[in-house]
């Protein structure tokens, strides 16, 4: 299931997105083409693999800031901000599920001891005064 917030001053304006991959297929190509960050779900059988490859250097846009968190074990509390800085959906992703922001703002709740996510976002990381703004 894929879980798509947009923005409540601009409708068609995607801020937010939350996965929890429940579905058969072997791929499911999660982001929208035209975000930066991209991500994918795979679903293999045991002996699947692929061409060895590596990826084309291209010129892409740098000016932009995405994060996703996966939850590698415990539960979280998401809350999702529109551009106006309000609150706009609040949800709890646990095992399995993730989160991605291309725009907007967000806030984690950790809900258990020992919780474990993965935190993938744009770089390079240049410190707080330079990455973020407090809401």
């Amino acid at each position: 299931m894929i879980h798509k917030i947009y923005s409540k001053l601009n409708p068609e304006m995607l801020l937010h997105l939350v996965c929890r991959p429940d579905w058969g297929t072997e791929r499911v190509n999660v982001s929208p083409d035209d975000e930066f960050l991209q991500v994918a779900v795979l679903k293999l059988k045991t002996g699947a693999t692929f061409k060895p490859h590596k990826h084309i250097v291209t010129q892409k846009i740098t000016d932009i800031a995405q994060e996703s968190w996966c939850v590698l074990n415990g539960s979280v509390k998401c809350f999702f901000y529109d551009t106006d800085d309000s609150i706009i959906e609040e949800i709890i992703i646990r095992k399995g599920d993730f989160s991605m922001t291309f725009r907007g703002g967000h806030n984690y709740l950790i809900l258990e001891d020992d919780t474990i996510v993965y935190e993938y976002k744009t770089g390079p990381y240049l410190g707080q005064e330079l990455d973020k703004v407090f809401i």
